[in-house]
């Protein structure tokens, strides 16, 4: 008697890779509103009243709520235990809510002078109430990366991951560089300045994201019943277990992944949140054009990130990778902080070699977790490594802008009739170098780590 293979939905190509090409395109509409108003900095000093200091506590608010009151971890045990589709869709639902608080308050006059004593601080009315919107829209978006994450596990489980991951970040990314590139332009698009443009552009893709994870949910729903047809078990999710979390946060491994996760997007993130400006004041591109530099990052992580990914899946090598990603970071941060390499074609040159640093670590990192955590607790784990990279998302952005406005200020030029502020980035550039030697070394240290415990690290992915 002969047995019959059954296959479920994750064995057709077409059907894993099209699952991935729906929830890819939901976090590409997310990471084009994280990135949306980073080129606008200029923009929102002359035309808002903004300073250095007000940008950089907006861009603080990405980590308010999944830092303090750790929404990400309450994102992950909700993964964990409601599955997926609810998680994505509740996620999804939060970015659109918390874009549309964004778009009302840069958009509205009504918080026009404004200021509000908030704790042991005075801020802009504005500011605050756009950075809240920032902060509900960031709980989303990060529950949807743990999400998104997991769904890519669930289809391609011993087959081409570390690609799969790989071509999802590529494809988020996207949305990135058309962020940077296309901001200021749209601002400007109809003679008359309106920063508010571009973020309702935002919220208007994210309606778009939310409907394609909607189609998600219909083909996970047929995944599911696939295996039921093929007598294979459905991945059934277990009650939270406070013991899950002391399981994962007593794992020296994971902390390696963590702690080199927030320094690494530390010094790029955040990093990219200033780019432009860097650009304008120290290689002297215009404003219009002063994210498209920028740009090129994500647009070669796009290529680079999966090709990576597909050779992790096949030779091995993460924590090697890893090391190497970091070196680049490094190596790219000291030389935006040398003062007299201050040509713009030395910045695209430093921009592209910045993108394979930033494809390399990421396209092994997260492949990586899963094997030093068990499948039932990839949700929580998850979770947990972006919260402690949220540390890092909310703290530098505005440590960078209070040390542009308390040591970088250089004087003030004429830009459209407006008066805005000159700097020098010198420092800021070496407190990015300085977050890349501290990811370098816990990079080593992870692969110590991993000859120790046999976690598989340096082995492929691809089970043959």
């Amino acid at each position: 008697m002969t047995d019959t293979i059954r296959h479920t939905l994750r064995d057709s190509k077409v059907a894993r890779w099209s699952a991935l090409a729906v929830v890819a395109f939901t976090m590409l509409t997310g990471y084009y509103l994280t990135d949306v108003i980073a080129p606008l900095k200029g923009l929102l000093e002359g035309r808002l009243g903004w300073d250095s200091s007000d940008f950089g506590f907006f861009n603080s608010g990405y980590g308010w709520f999944n830092v303090f009151l750790g929404m990400l971890i309450i994102g992950g045990i909700i993964l964990d235990k409601m599955g997926v589709r609810f998680t994505g869709l509740m996620a999804a639902i939060v970015m659109v809510g918390g874009t549309a608080i964004k778009y009302w308050a840069v958009q509205t006059h009504s918080l026009d002078g404004q200021m509000w004593h908030v704790l042991w601080f005075d801020v802009k009315a504005q500011v605050l109430i756009a950075g809240l919107g920032f902060a509900i829209f960031a709980v989303g978006v990060e529950v949807a990366g743990i999400t998104v994450s997991k769904i890519i596990y669930k289809w391609f489980k011993g087959k081409e991951l570390a690609l799969a991951m790989g071509l999802e970040m590529a494809t988020a990314r996207l949305g990135t560089a058309l962020a940077l590139a296309t901001s200021v332009p749209i601002a400007k698009a109809t003679g008359m300045v309106d920063v508010s443009r571009p973020i309702l552009l935002g919220l208007i893709l994210l309606c778009i994201g939310l409907l394609s994870f909607v189609m998600y949910i219909f083909m996970d729903k047929k995944l599911d019943a696939s295996e039921v047809d093929a007598n294979k078990p459905v991945e059934e999710e277990e009650a939270f277990k406070l013991s899950d979390i002391v399981m994962i946060i007593t794992n020296k491994g994971w902390w390696y992944i963590a702690i080199l996760c927030v320094l690494f997007y530390s010094a790029v993130f955040p990093f990219l949140k200033y780019a432009a400006d860097l650009m304008v004041n120290k290689f002297g591109v215009s404003e219009d054009l002063a994210g498209t530099i920028p740009s090129m990052l994500p647009f070669g992580t796009i290529l680079l990130t999966p090709l990576f990914g597909s050779l992790y899946d096949r030779k091995g090598k993460g924590a090697t990778i890893m090391m190497i990603g970091a070196s680049i970071l490094i190596a790219v941060h000291a030389l935006f902080a040398v003062p007299f390499l201050n040509h713009w074609l030395i910045a695209i040159v430093l921009i592209l070699a910045l993108g394979v640093g930033f494809s390399l670590v990421p396209s092994a990192m997260w492949p990586s977790v899963p094997k030093i955590i068990p499948e039932k607790q990839l949700g929580t784990a998850y979770a947990l490594i972006f919260w402690v990279q949220n540390w890092g998302l909310m703290g530098v952005p505005a440590l960078i802008g209070w040390v542009l406005d308390k040591y970088c200020v250089t004087g003030q030029i004429m830009r459209e009739g407006v008066s805005v502020n000159t700097y020098n980035y010198t420092i800021p550039m070496l407190i990015f170098t300085g977050f890349g030697v501290l990811a370098l070394l816990f990079a080593y240290l992870l692969k110590v780590e991993d000859k120790k415990m046999g976690y598989g690290l340096q082995l492929p992915n691809i089970q043959k």
